[in-house]
């Protein structure tokens, strides 16, 4: 074996040094790029179940990931409104956004079936639908829309509130201002039911109540309660119109940026995020509903669905010009 000599030795010895901090550079630089903070969006508050489900998800990410890929969530409409963030995903200036799939709808077809009027006849009948194929299918069906479904999460009932009257039968709900959300679905329900729609960013509903711009609004009880619409709204109808579901999307372009197995790792989350999801919203949705009710607000409980239903008929006539909508519907009804 040669010798050394002092000089050579320490010639040797930088540029072993050098070889190893080059390697370190490069293993650091292509960690780097591939590492991302992913922005989420979500319009609700910050201890609301879709909050905590998405810093859930976010978590088990983290780990999956050895802190690679990190969520930050955005919540209390920080980002803007859900139409606002929504546009916003599908450019790709917002990474993953929860919102309600009636507004969705406006851009991927198929969301508007699943917030259709009395479809879905129980919570329990919505939840078998959307954890089997047919869910499966409508998660699969955003990427032409610039987004990519990721798991469905649960929104309780929509039930009608108001601070005019109680709401004991459909005649009851004439010429009341219901705000809605910016779905032009959601518009035509109401409007079939008697009342005018008022469609309204949901930040505007608590101000609308307060200074009658708006004589009721519809929605879960979370959100009734956790936006303290039930100060200014106090008959309660439940009225159970629609029980569609909130959707978690992550944006075409973040998820392209992806590899393959990291798409795994963030589908795998999506889905167990939606399960802590669901019995974080239980617990919630008794605590709200006994709030309310200490609060003296009036609940109607028992009306008369059928004059309701009924009113829906034009709505149904005219999504079932759609057959690819008709047969959807039909697939739904027909899960046991």
């Amino acid at each position: 074996m040669p010798v050394l000599n002092r000089a050579e030795l320490s010639r040797t010895g930088v540029i072993f040094v050098a070889l190893l901090l080059a390697t370190f550079t490069m293993d650091v630089g292509a960690t780097s790029v591939a590492a991302r903070e992913f922005r989420a969006a979500d319009t609700q508050t910050e201890n609301y179940p879709t909050v905590q489900a998405l810093r859930y998800m976010g978590a088990l990410i983290a780990e999956r990931t050895g802190g690679r890929h990190e969520i930050k969530v955005f919540h209390s409409r920080q980002l803007g409104e859900e139409k606002e963030t929504i546009e916003q995903t599908r450019a790709g200036a917002i990474d993953l956004n929860r919102t309600n799939v009636a507004l969705i709808g406006n851009f991927v077809p198929a969301m508007n079936v699943l917030a259709m009027p009395f479809l879905f006849r129980s919570i329990e009948h919505m939840q078998k639908v959307l954890d089997g194929p047919i869910g499966k299918e409508i998660l699969g069906s955003f990427e032409p829309y610039g987004f990519v479904g990721l798991a469905f999460y649960d929104s309780g009932a929509r039930s009608i509130y108001n601070n005019v009257r109680p709401v004991k039968s459909i005649a009851d709900l004439k010429g009341l201002r219901i705000r809605v959300q910016q779905s032009e679905l959601m518009s035509d329900m109401i409007r079939a039911l008697g009342a005018e729609p008022i469609e309204l960013p949901y930040g505007q509903v608590l101000t609308g109540l307060a200074t009658h711009l708006i004589d009721g609004a519809e929605n879960n009880w979370p959100s009734f309660v956790t936006t303290d619409h039930y100060k200014h709204a106090v008959y309660y109808t439940l009225t159970e119109h629609t029980m569609s579901p909130e959707v978690l999307v992550i944006s075409l372009k973040a998820w392209k940026s992806l590899s393959a197995e990291d798409q795994t790792i963030f589908r795998e989350a999506a889905a167990r995020s939606s399960l802590y999801m669901r019995e974080k919203w239980r617990d919630l949705e008794e605590q709200s509903q006994r709030k309310a009710e200490a609060a003296g607000i009036s609940v109607i409980r028992t009306i008369d669905r059928k004059p309701f239903e009924d009113a829906m008929a034009p709505i149904y006539a005219k999504t079932a010009q759609d057959p690819t909508a008709a047969a959807l519907i039909e697939r739904i009804r027909k899960v046991e």
